[in-house]
């Protein structure tokens, strides 16, 4: 990458710069980490602060204040941020750099609940955590919690002060209201986990969709850049979401399908690479003449760069992934789509004729989205119309395995409803034959119950927990993952299962985590070294530790100490009592 001349400084290049050592620090840390630490984002890139307004700004401590960094390098990452769903762009869910929490301190006598962050809405996004930032000179450690209030907040993670709050609806607006479906009930604000790049801007930026409703009953989606210190929006967003695509399937008018607002939802997490913000989006309980969406907005100016439908010439084809984020490697970008129309009619090279990718694993150039690779399972048609679809999960990225003559494989694992595990190769991910799976690895009988979340990676082991299914450690030797579980958890959990997240210092004092839904939610510890080993749930100690109804899809988030748990109202706060 050429460097800026010398005497010019040129902000857009600079930031593509950054961006990409970023992207190759987290991509080596991830090498030679095993899997990647929480504080590595792969997003580091420099911007002008572009333009300040919108939303309303309350609450204390960031109102109304100026730049604290003083640079258009924005501020330094930290090990201990955690700046998107799943800790890292492989999505492996580990927090490598936590130095409070160890196995002997985890348990229902010196650990518990320590705090509720109050909110206006179900949160159904992960929380994320920016360490030691500046607000009015003085540093704060601050979590971020986005509602489906359409609100977004920051508190203090040390005192749990509100620094401030901003409502992202518009004008004669409200959050959408859930169109008569359970799916996400009562109302449909920000569902999807944001993204944070801490150098963007003058103070860096949160990335969130939000959906509203206006007076005439329209619906609408937007892209908002909020900045951290203060939460207006800046970047000059937000940004009406709004997108056409040629095809002849559900939805098109003369050989065009044009993206409708009120059919569809942004389920899975912002994914933030390359210069891009990327979004899924799926249908509000699966109905209507809908198709699944992908789409990239630039992070700079936060206008749509690029746009893909899954099934351009069917339907359907929804990414939700229960809410994980889509991966990357930071050359591209890998995606589980749901049940839709798959073209088993084949070109020359494996891509189907029509276009349509319904129910498969895809990776995808970044910037210019288009498919370059990809798995379907040998039954896809059958399961598509069977709702036994494959983008019930989400995609993890494995760091370099190698095999036992040697060979080093980049692989990815995902699986969905059907209760199988599919290991694909990155490099050649076995496309699709109607006779055989011709991916990596299939795993069968290894799980009891399908996925509805996904997994987590730490130490050379793969953590999977399926629906009516225990927690499961899946050690990797030679490149494949073993199909019996090396250690379990105690615990089954009930629909949806359990997405787990991992803390540890380096290879030490490594823990499992999960939030366990239903009318008492319940947050679960486990020895990541021997998952029979609960440290801690938050039962234990009768109503102390408690909070109310659990969340769906809720991913425990770690960072400093402390871990936090999505809920129906707010975020629950663990850490030493």
């Amino acid at each position: 990458m050429q460097r800026p001349q010398t005497g010019t400084f040129n902000p857009s290049m600079w930031s593509r710069v950054c961006e990409w050592l970023a992207i190759a620090f987290v991509a080596g840390c991830f090498l030679s980490c095993g899997g990647g630490s929480g504080g590595s984002s792969g997003t580091g890139s420099a911007a002008g602060s572009g333009t300040t307004g919108g939303g309303s700004t309350t609450g204390s401590g960031g109102t109304g204040s100026t730049s604290s960094g003083g640079t258009s390098m924005g501020t330094a990452t930290f090990a201990t941020d955690v700046l998107m769903h799943h800790n890292d762009l492989a999505r492996t869910g580990q927090m490598l750099a936590e130095t409070t929490l160890t196995l002997a301190n985890v348990n229902s006598a010196s650990f518990g609940k320590v705090a509720f962050l109050a909110a206006d809405g179900k949160v159904d996004a992960q929380p994320l955590f920016v360490t030691s930032l500046s607000i009015v000179g003085t540093a704060h450690d601050v979590v971020y919690v986005a509602t489906e209030h359409d609100s977004v907040y920051a508190y203090d993670a040390t005192t749990f002060a509100q620094l401030w709050k901003v409502s992202l609806v518009g004008s004669g607006e409200t959050s959408s209201d859930d169109r008569g479906c359970q799916d996400i009930t009562p109302e449909i604000g920000i569902t999807s986990t944001p993204v944070i790049d801490r150098n963007r801007g003058a103070n860096g930026v949160l990335y969130a969709v939000a959906m509203t409703k206006d007076g005439s009953g329209a619906y609408h989606h937007r892209l908002h850049a909020l900045d951290l210190t203060t939460g207006a929006e800046v970047l000059g967003g937000p940004t009406e979401i709004a997108a056409s695509f040629p095809g002849s399937g559900a939805g098109s008018v003369n050989g065009t399908i044009t993206f409708n607002p009120s059919l569809h939802a942004v389920r899975a997490a912002l994914t933030l690479v390359g210069g891009n913000v990327y979004m899924g989006w799926t249908a509000h309980c699966m109905s209507g003449a809908y198709t699944g969406w992908l789409m990239a907005y630039s992070a700079d100016t936060l206008q749509r760069t690029s746009v893909f439908d899954v099934a351009p010439n069917g339907s359907q084809g929804s990414i939700w992934m229960a809410g994980s984020g889509m991966a990357s490697d930071g050359t591209s970008i890998y995606v589980v789509d749901g049940n839709g129309t798959f073209g088993t009619t084949l070109n020359a090279q494996g891509f189907p004729v029509d276009g349509d990718f319904g129910n498969s694993l895809m990776k995808l150039s970044l910037g210019n989205l288009q498919v370059t690779d990809y798995f379907a399972m040998d039954n896809v048609v059958a399961e598509a119309n069977a709702d036994n679809d494959f983008g019930s999960g989400g995609v993890m990225l494995l760091p370099d395995q190698t095999t036992a003559g040697g060979v080093v494989k980049h692989l990815a694992v995902a699986a969905g409803k059907d209760n199988l595990i599919y290991v694909v190769d990155r490099d050649s991910m076995g496309k699709f034959s109607p006779t055989a799976n011709n991916n990596w690895q299939v795993l069968t009988g290894t799980l009891a119950g399908g996925i509805w979340g996904s997994p987590a990676y730490y130490n050379g082991v793969v953590y999977y927990g399926g629906w009516n299914d225990n927690l499961k450690a899946l050690p990797i030797s030679g490149a494949f993952l073993a199909t019996t579980a090396s250690s379990k958890s105690p615990t089954t959990f009930a629909y949806p299962g359990a997405t787990p997240a991992v803390s540890a210092n380096g290879s030490s004092n490594g823990i499992v985590w999960v939030a366990e839904n239903g009318t008492t939610g319940a947050l679960h510890a486990y020895d990541a070294g021997n998952l029979a080993h609960e440290l801690y749930n938050s039962n234990q100690a009768g109503a102390r530790d408690q909070w109310g109804a659990g969340n769906k899809f809720i991913t425990p988030m770690i960072a400093r100490g402390k871990v936090f748990v999505g809920a129906t109202n707010g975020v629950a706060v663990f850490g030493l009592l």
